[in-house]
């Protein structure tokens, strides 16, 4: 059941407009602190971590970016369930939220069959799983102090049944790679009151082959997890659409990408659709360039600079 006190205390603390960072995890320590120091200094609320199998641990990688910001929040987008037991999920995001009070978001998900495969696990009973996950989640005790603040859940989720167990069981939804349709729906799936975090990425390139370039580069890896593939169908798109790097019809409805006005109009739309926060998410050119992409967009979006 949704935790009205968490939802709330997050709403209050948090802006429309948040930061996924893909790279975060190969980078150095030197570079995430510039990195983070700078997206809080731009005037984002939020910054979402992944977790893959071959990069950094995502409580810890999520206690290293608390403890180089002040005010940023950190999401982990995903933690993975596979990869710890649900007590050591619960026990670690505690320690996190007590000690950097009302900034930390845990972000649960079930990753994708691939990535369980190289740690070991069949990729099965995905609902089930999170299900009976987020059930042992709730049940776990805690003995050490807890946060003032009550720490929001969200679980990753794309369809419908997965939407509806985050209202059920956590504190909300969080996708990725999807159409501002897509969170209309989620909203209605979800309800008033769970929070819903859309991440969009996108290509600030005015020519149309470039930007596409660099889209479809970005979509590449997505488009062959089998997932994402019944994901995009449930969306309406075709296996035609998906099949050979993404038709053009996907690939713009996925990846914003234009001047800062266009790529603003698409996440405003997600907002205006029932989002909470939307991850601007840079998916083109070197790690500065991918701050200065943000630094564009935060201008873009008269967000306040510290």
């Amino acid at each position: 059941m949704t935790n009205l006190d968490a939802v709330s205390a997050w709403r209050a603390s948090n802006s429309s407009w948040g930061v996924w960072c893909t790279d975060a995890g190969a980078w150095s320590a030197d570079f995430e602190r510039k990195y983070a120091r700078e997206v809080e200094r731009l005037g984002y609320s939020s910054l979402w971590i992944p977790e893959n199998p071959s990069s950094k641990e995502s409580l810890v990688h999520a206690g290293l970016l608390l403890s180089m910001t002040e005010t940023l929040t950190i999401g982990t987008g995903i933690t993975s369930v596979w990869a710890r037991d649900a007590v050591a999920a619960h026990n670690g995001a505690q320690a996190l939220a007590e000690a950097y009070d009302g900034r930390f978001v845990l972000g649960l998900g079930v990753s994708h069959r691939v990535l369980n495969a190289a740690r070991g696990y069949e990729y099965a009973t995905p609902y089930t799983t999170m299900s009976e996950y987020l059930s042992a989640l709730s049940a776990a005790t805690y003995d050490a102090p807890r946060a003032a603040t009550a720490m929001p859940v969200v679980i990753g989720a794309l369809r419908d049944k997965m939407m509806a167990l985050g209202a059920e069981k956590a504190d909300g939804a969080h996708t990725y790679m999807v159409t501002t349709e897509h969170t209309a729906h989620a909203r209605s799936v979800l309800g008033a009151q769970p929070l819903l975090i859309v991440e969009q990425s996108y290509v600030l390139a005015d020519d149309e082959v470039e930007a596409r370039r660099l889209a479809r580069a970005h979509l590449s890896w997505y488009l062959g997890q089998p997932n994402y593939q019944s994901s995009l169908q449930a969306q309406g798109f075709s296996e035609s659409d998906i099949a050979n790097g993404g038709s053009d019809h996907l690939v713009d409805s996925l990846v914003a990408w234009g001047s800062a006005d266009e790529v603003e109009a698409r996440v405003s739309a997600h907002l205006a659709a029932g989002a909470d926060q939307v991850l601007l998410h840079p998916v083109f050119g070197t790690p500065d360039e991918q701050i200065d992409a943000l630094r564009t967009m935060a201008t873009r979006l008269s967000l306040t600079p510290s």
